[in-house]
């Protein structure tokens, strides 16, 4: 069986401090972005440093060997996703352009998903 395919976009940026998220952790392995119930908009946007995906997780590789593992129960809220870095006096971290959102929060981490 071949592996789930999906579209997802990870900045220059957003990757810069994702491969620091990788180092600090002291793993070797990927990024796993996912959504679960919470935050202001309904979802939240969840994610972790992990040594490898799931079985049943998409898995997109950036054109510099970055991994993102992505959950098979979170891939259609999730496809089409841009992953940016926002680096500012009010916020340092990942914000997310989701195009299966029906509105998001402020800060970029929680969504509606559209309908």
């Amino acid at each position: 069986m071949s592996a789930p395919t999906m579209n997802l976009k990870v900045s220059r940026k957003a990757e810069k401090f994702i491969r620091r998220m990788i180092t600090f952790s002291g793993k070797a392995g990927g990024f796993r972005l996912a959504v679960k119930e919470g935050g202001c908009s309904g979802m939240s946007y969840d994610f972790s440093i992990e040594a490898e995906p799931a079985a049943t997780d998409a898995v997109v590789t950036t054109e510099t060997g970055l991994q993102v593992f992505v959950p098979a129960e979170c891939q259609a809220m999730l496809d089409g996703i841009v992953i940016e870095c926002e680096d500012s006096l009010m916020n340092t971290g990942l914000t997310f352009f989701n195009p299966n959102a029906a509105k998001s929060c402020g800060c970029g981490t929680s969504f509606t998903p559209a309908a």
